[in-house]
């Protein structure tokens, strides 16, 4: 029995290793009292605030980032040539019925709450989440906290609301881990920015379950650009998860948020995204924590989805002995490109970071990793591991990595492990003798692969990560 990688996979490979995506694959008529229309001018970013009824100084903001997203070049220079089919003149940028999230699920409209609920995400919330914000389009629709976390200083709402009734503890945070000139992308984000979260734990509190977000398109050429900002006080704790889907339409869609983390004091972030856009998404995030003294901030990432993913998770670490971590999986299937990877910046002494990428292309799929690590000479005692492994299933797939580690002095310890394989004739001979069928074999070579990763992951908090799971047992069954 030989394996032929060239050739095309039958269709039970194809089965055992694609990940199904129908169940976000719905959508319901639009009815919303607010549509900032198509196109992005100075009257879009004056709609958007007229509507959020927002301070000057956030009208200010917005319009400063348009002028910065208009300067910049589209980073095709090195980045990939499909950025340019972004028509940023057929987008609409804003879309809302008008009314504020509600506390209970009942009081939310009833498609919003037909969809939430084929996505299981209230019946997550009762099992076992401390929070839910689910965002629909460009505003929370639902959010809500248990009572007992707000006793104790817990706040969980959404940008706006923060912006508006924390403005203390907002502002001197807001845009400062995430410059607005930081990329074209967050440029974009910051000119037209709604939805996301804002999330501050008081010192020393530590969350023992987990807030989530739930982020969905429902509506054809739309853009979401939801803003979160997350602030641990000092020895504070919280997991905070989010998930996404979107309808797949004929036309292309636009995602593009920005995430902002603050881990003061010996806090821990840990902040876990399970991605799973249709097809037709361009989904270009600017993720990136500060961690201060004794403080972690990890990103657990799993990307599975999208027609182009840009994103690149990073912490700063500013304050003594603190760590950053950035744990992925990413995969491409044929039409999908993953252009993943992670930002470390040692900014203060005895440091420490960890990356592990692990990624896998399916038929014409490409993944991309583009890490960053920077120590300077000033520091000593700065630690770095960085690993990243790329999987090909067959021959017209597409594996690149760019690793960029800078480390100035001779006081610091790096180190960089890379590898590139392909399921290989032998491994899928051997498991065949042993009754596996050719499909079975690749899809148990598959999860071999990226098992490591996965029980990283908190499987039993995310219907999303379940599907990666299936995937994962699937080939175990025979």
């Amino acid at each position: 029995m030989s394996y032929d990688a060239s050739s095309t996979i039958d269709a039970e490979t194809q089965e055992a290793i694609d990940i199904d995506r129908t169940k976000g694959d719905f959508s319901f008529p639009e009815r919303h009292k607010f549509d900032a229309g198509r196109g992005l001018t100075e009257r879009t970013i004056d709609y958007i605030s007229d509507v959020k009824g927002e301070p000057q100084w956030i009208r200010d903001f917005r319009h400063k980032a348009l002028k910065v997203f208009r300067e910049k070049p589209m980073p095709t220079n090195w980045a990939t040539k499909d950025l340019d089919n972004i028509d940023f003149d057929i987008i609409r940028y804003y879309l809302s019925d008008g009314e504020k999230p509600k506390r209970s699920w009942e009081d939310v409209p009833e498609d919003v709450l037909r969809t939430f609920e084929r996505l299981g995400i209230p019946e997550q919330e009762r099992a076992f989440l401390a929070g839910v914000e689910a965002q629909y389009d460009s505003e929370a629709a639902y959010s809500n906290m248990k009572e007992e976390l707000t006793k104790q200083g817990v706040i969980f709402v959404n940008s706006t609301e923060g912006l508006k009734n924390h403005e203390e503890i907002f502002r001197p945070w807001f845009g400062k881990v995430i410059p607005t000139g930081d990329n074209k992308f967050s440029a974009l984000n910051s000119a037209v920015f709604s939805g996301g979260s804002f999330i501050y734990i008081p010192k020393g509190v530590k969350l023992k379950q987990p807030l989530q977000a739930y982020f969905r398109i429902n509506s054809e050429n739309f853009g979401q650009f939801e803003r979160t900002l997350i602030i641990a006080d000092e020895g504070a704790e919280v997991m905070y998860m989010e998930g996404c889907t979107a309808p797949k339409f004929e036309t292309s869609t636009l995602h593009s948020a920005v995430v902002e983390l603050v881990a003061l004091k010996g806090a821990k972030i840990q902040y876990v995204t399970v991605q799973n856009w249709s097809s037709n998404v361009f989904n270009l995030v600017t993720k990136r924590g500060l961690a201060m003294e004794d403080a972690e901030v990890r990103w657990i990432d799993c990307n599975i989805g999208s027609r182009l993913t840009m994103k690149y998770p990073g912490v700063i670490m500013k304050g003594e002995r603190a760590r950053g971590e950035v744990i992925s999986i990413a995969l491409a299937n044929s039409g999908q490109h993953q252009d993943t990877g992670a930002k470390m910046i040692h900014a203060a002494n005895n440091t420490t970071s960890n990356v592990v990428s692990k990624s896998i292309s399916v038929g014409e799929g490409r993944a991309t990793y583009r890490g960053q690590v920077h120590i300077p000479k000033h520091l000593k005692g700065c630690k770095n591991n960085t690993e990243c492994d790329a999987l090909l299933i067959n021959t017209r797939s597409r594996t690149d990595t760019y690793p960029a580690i800078t480390v100035k002095g001779n006081q610091h310890a790096t180190q960089h492990e890379a590898s590139v394989s392909q399921v290989s004739e032998d491994m899928l001979f051997y498991m065949q003798q042993r009754g596996l069928s050719e499909g079975a074999a690749m899809s148990l070579a598959v999860n071999g692969f990226i098992n490591d990763l996965v029980r990283e992951f908190p499987m039993e908090y995310s219907v999303e990560l379940k599907r990666l799971i299936d995937l994962e047992m699937e080939g175990s069954v025979g």
